[in-house]
């Protein structure tokens, strides 16, 4: 699995000034949270750009004085105005203690659906899971293959045993549809039968 290695200063002093000070100098605010101790430290926001502008779920691996801890992205803040990032948690991976996290779906293999001229419509990009830290993946793979038109696959339907899927089971994660010329196509056949 994709690590990013965030190097990090320790914060020792604390409210909107000193804040302020750690911004204007182009870090970013952050804390680790989930382990024996929250850390908080600030890091260039060039540093944590691998982690937050990808749709890619990864570790991150974050050294600070000389410490270094594993931790997956838990929440964002951006600047409501000029959209810079502002401040980052992390939550710190303990292996015997499970972690919540939301992991991309990655759809694998073509829809039987698909091939009967039907369109692939993916509805979420993403699940919720609760697992412990080496069940962690950078995505769950779904096989579409046996996807009909008209059929949908919900996230009950998605295979990771070692993981706890907290999405509703009943939400559709995928459906193949009828386009409209395969509408059309069956609306000229009925039409040429009732003759």
């Amino acid at each position: 699995m994709k690590t990013i290695t965030i190097e990090g200063q320790l914060r020792t002093e604390f409210g909107k000034s000193a804040t302020r000070q750690v911004r204007s100098q182009g870090s970013v605010p952050a804390v680790i949270y989930g382990g024996a101790k929250e850390v908080n430290f600030s890091a260039p926001a060039a540093a944590f750009k691998g982690l937050v502008y990808t749709p890619n779920f990864q570790l991150a691996d974050v050294s600070v004085d000389g410490a270094h801890y594993k931790c997956i992205l838990k929440d964002l803040q951006f600047d409501k105005v000029t959209d810079e990032l502002i401040h980052v948690d992390l939550l710190e991976l303990v292996e015997d203690k499970k972690v919540i996290a939301t992991v991309p779906l990655k759809f694998t293999g073509t829809a039987k659906g698909v091939r009967a001229g039907g369109r692939f419509v993916p509805k979420i990009k993403s699940v919720k899971v609760k697992t412990f830290p080496k069940n962690l993946t950078e995505v769950i793979e779904v096989p579409i293959d046996n996807l009909e038109i008209n059929e949908n696959i919900r996230v009950e339907d998605i295979n990771a045993p070692e993981m706890e899927l907290l999405n509703s089971p009943r939400i559709p994660i995928a459906s193949v549809v009828m386009t409209r010329q395969l509408k059309q196509e069956e609306a000229a056949a009925a039409k040429e039968t009732k003759k």
